[in-house]
C-alpha cells in the first residue's frame, strides 16, 4: 500500500465517530473500579434512546425482510469482528427459537468459520472478499443482504453490500455513525444508531456492539413475529430439539390453555410435536388434521387459525 493511500486511510478513520475520543472517560485509568464501572453504564444508557431514533428506519427493513422471507428468499449477513460474530449469533438463534429452516437466516464473518473464535483482522480489509462470499452463497435477487459495520467503512462489508446490490437483492446496513456519514443511495435502507464515541477509543466492540445487538433483535424478532411465528407474547414455532424446548413447548401449551402437564404432552404427542397445531387443536377444538388445514390457510398465523379467520 502506498503512502498516499495509508495517509488516505488514516484520514477517512480518524473523521468517524466510533474513533473519536470520549470526553467522559478521559480520565477512566485513573479511576477507582466502581468509579469505572459507573462511566460505562452511564454511557450504555444512552444507546436505547440512539436505536430510538432509527426506529422508522429499522420498520421499513423489517418490510423488506418479511416480504423476501415469504416469498421463498434469505436473509444474509455480512460483517467483521463483533458486527460479524454479533450477525452470525443473531442468525443462528432463529431456528431454535422461531423454528425457521437452517440457512434462512445466515451470518457471513471475514475470515470464515474461524474468526468467531480468533480474530482474523487482515480478513475484513478486502472488498473483493466480501464479494466472493457473496457469490460463494448463491445471492439472487429475492434475498436481503445486511452489511453490520460500526464504522461504516469496513471494505469486506462494503463489497458484500456492492456485489449484492449488483445481483439484484434487497441491501440493508447497520452503522453506528451518523446517517449524515452515510450515502444512503448505496442501500435500499441504512440505520444508523449514533452512539457517539466509546468509553476506550475505539473501542466498538462496547456501545456500537451493543446497539448493533439491539437493532438485529428489532429486525428479526418482529420480521417472525410479522410472520406468524408468535401467539400473544409467546414463541410458538419452536423446535423442540433438546431436553430444555421439549418442556419449553409443554409450558407454552399449558399457560395459554390452562391443561395440565401430561394433558399438555399428549396433545403435543397427537400433533406431532408441533406447538402451533396443539394449540389449534386445543382452542378451537378440532382435529389434527384440521388443525393444519387451519394454518396453512391463516399462513401460520395461531390467532387467525383459531378464530377461523383466514
Amino acid at each position: 500500500m502506498s503512502s498516499s493511500t495509508t495517509k488516505a486511510l488514516f484520514a477517512e478513520i480518524s473523521g468517524l465517530s466510533t474513533e473519536q475520543r470520549n470526553p467522559k472517560s478521559m480520565d477512566i485509568d485513573a479511576r477507582s473500579t466502581i468509579e469505572i464501572l459507573k462511566i460505562i453504564n452511564d454511557e450504555d444508557k444512552t444507546i436505547p434512546f440512539a436505536v430510538e431514533q432509527e426506529l422508522p428506519y429499522i420498520a421499513e427493513a423489517v418490510e423488506i425482510i418479511v416480504c423476501a422471507l415469504k416469498n421463498g428468499g434469505r436473509l444474509l449477513y455480512f460483517g467483521a469482528g463483533t458486527s460479524g460474530r454479533l450477525g452470525v449469533v443473531d442468525a443462528s438463534e432463529c431456528p431454535p427459537t422461531f423454528g425457521t429452516p437452517f440457512g434462512m437466516i445466515d451470518g457471513y464473518i471475514a475470515g470464515g468459520r474461524e474468526a468467531m473464535f480468533r480474530a482474523q483482522e487482515g480478513a475484513e480489509d478486502y472488498e473483493e472478499n466480501g464479494a466472493k462470499d457473496v457469490l460463494s452463497a448463491k445471492v439472487t435477487a429475492k434475498d436481503v443482504v445486511c452489511g453490520i459495520a460500526a464504522s461504516r467503512r469496513t471494505p469486506y462489508v462494503v463489497g458484500a453490500v456492492k456485489k449484492a446490490k449488483a445481483l439484484g437483492a434487497k441491501t440493508l446496513f447497520i452503522t453506528c455513525n451518523p446517517r449524515k456519514q452515510f450515502d444512503i443511495k448505496e442501500v435500499d435502507v441504512a440505520m444508523c444508531p449514533y452512539v457517539g464515541p466509546e468509553v476506550v477509543m475505539g473501542s466498538t466492540r462496547m456501545k456500537s456492539g451493543t446497539a448493533q445487538k439491539l437493532v438485529l433483535n428489532m429486525l428479526t424478532t418482529t420480521a417472525m413475529i410479522r410472520m406468524g411465528k408468535i401467539y400473544e407474547n409467546m414463541m410458538i414455532d419452536l423446535q423442540m430439539t433438546n431436553k430444555k424446548l421439549v418442556e419449553r413447548s409443554k409450558r407454552i401449551v399449558m399457560t395459554i390453555t390452562g391443561l395440565p402437564y401430561d394433558e399438555a404432552a399428549d396433545y403435543l404427542t397427537l400433533a406431532g410435536g408441533h406447538v402451533k397445531t396443539a394449540l389449534v387443536i386445543i382452542l378451537a377444538g378440532v382435529s389434527a388434521d384440521e388443525a393444519k388445514s387451519r394454518l396453512e390457510k391463516a399462513d401460520g398465523f395461531v390467532r387467525k387459525a383459531i378464530e377461523g379467520k383466514f
